[in-house]
């Protein structure tokens, strides 16, 4: 039996949006709504192929990390990402499009980790693994499947409360900007980013980390 993440591409997303509320991210045909970080337009090497999404690591051209024009503060996103062999990606939120200022997304941005659990040497480090808050909080189980096969995310953030979930499940559940928070961070890599996690509104990225990932039915609900 074919699960929903198996069906044509981007009919999940349309169907969601003829219901309401939801907003599609991404038509299945263009890179309209998105521009990479620090340019005005999509880096060549993001494709649309066959109604995904895709970053072509391979090209000669360049990518970046992938941008939405609009800025999200209480949100539910969903999507469905899969990974190659070996690959490393993202999905970072509540960032600042300020390239003048944060030289990347990440540092002010958080992130939901897309990985290759089984191939990328990133899934030896606690809190690196796919589903994970990278870098600070790991997932409660882990519900990831192959490189090569689609996953579905979620991201829920409202009023502070944070909740991320793969495949159906609930993986990490936090509090933002308490001083829980605070003191999670400051023990954490980004401990040097004063600005990082601080915004409680941002854009939302597709991370560029030079492997060959594929998106599809990108859709949010503002809360």
């Amino acid at each position: 039996m074919s699960s929903e993440t198996d069906k044509p591409e981007n009919i999940i997303a349309s169907s969601a949006v003829a219901q309401g509320n939801w907003i599609s991210l991404f038509d299945g045909k263009s890179l309209t709504g998105w521009h990479s970080y620090g340019k005005s337009t999509a880096g060549e090497a993001w494709k649309v192929e066959d109604g995904v999404l895709r970053l072509d690591a391979a090209s000669a051209k360049e990518g970046g990390d992938l941008l939405t024009d609009d800025s999200y503060e209480n949100f539910h996103l969903k999507l469905d990402w899969k990974i190659s062999q070996n690959g490393n990606s993202g999905i970072i939120f509540y960032l600042k499009d300020e390239p003048a200022q944060y030289q990347q997304t990440w540092e002010t941005g958080l992130e939901m980790q897309v990985l290759d659990n089984e191939g990328h040497p990133d899934a030896k480090i606690p809190k690196h693994r796919a589903g994970d808050l990278y870098d600070l909080i790991s997932s409660s189980e882990e519900t990831v499947k192959p490189a090569g096969e689609w996953n579905q995310a979620e991201i829920i953030s409202n009023n502070g409360l944070l909740e991320l979930y793969l495949n159906g499940t609930k993986v990490v559940t936090t509090t933002l900007w308490d001083d829980n928070w605070k003191k999670m961070v400051a023990e954490s890599k980004f401990s040097s980013m004063p600005d990082f996690g601080t915004y409680k509104t941002g854009k939302i990225a597709l991370q560029d980390h030079g492997d060959d990932v594929w998106f599809k039915n990108i859709m949010i609900k503002r809360l």
